[in-house]
């Protein structure tokens, strides 16, 4: 199983740099920060508690559809990559294609749409669990869900697992790893 590569932010600057920049700024400055974090890029990621997070049977052996549902009373934001774990192993679903973290905005009522394959089919290689795990966020702790209600009640069988990223339709998401596959 592979690993995925925590964020990188754009953030991380020197203390001595970040004081320097405090101390030079002016009040023009500060009016072009404030009118930009009310851009949708500065959105507020989504509370889990106003998350409704779902994981199903996705019609081919090992794999499992996921939606994320903000039920929220304002749209946010959740990493656009899925963070799925599995009970007992270490890592998470790799992306396909690779894809570095990042905003999906979910509106008021939205919901997002990803497609899990849990190991393809023909592999002898790999792991049985009980659960899976469903995160829209890596900040939030997630959702796990059994072996039986992902529509593999005698295991899930994890070998590279592969995740896409959040989409507007299940049918989307199900087309992006059909295509990313082959």
């Amino acid at each position: 199983m592979r690993l995925r590569r925590p964020p990188t932010s754009v953030f991380a600057v020197p203390a001595a740099a970040v004081t320097a920049v405090l101390l030079a700024t002016t009040s023009a400055s500060a009016a072009v920060g404030t009118a930009h974090s009310a851009g949708p890029s500065r959105l507020g990621t989504c509370q889990e508690k106003a998350l409704g997070v779902k994981a199903a049977p996705g019609g081919p052996e090992s794999v499992v559809h996921i939606s994320v549902t903000n039920h929220g009373g304002s749209r946010c934001v959740v990493d656009r990559i899925p963070t799925i774990t599995f009970a007992g192993l270490d890592g998470s679903a790799q992306t396909v294609p690779p894809a570095e973290s990042g905003p999906y905005t979910l509106a008021r009522g939205g919901r997002a749409y990803a497609a899990l394959r849990t190991a393809d089919p023909a592999s002898t290689e790999g792991h049985f669990v009980g659960t899976l795990s469903v995160s829209a966020d890596p900040s939030h702790y997630g959702v796990s869900f059994g072996a039986a209600a992902v529509g593999m009640p005698q295991g899930i069988h994890v070998w590279e697992p592969v995740t896409t990223l959040w989409h507007g339709s299940a049918a989307a998401a199900s087309s992006a790893l059909a295509d990313a596959l082959g």
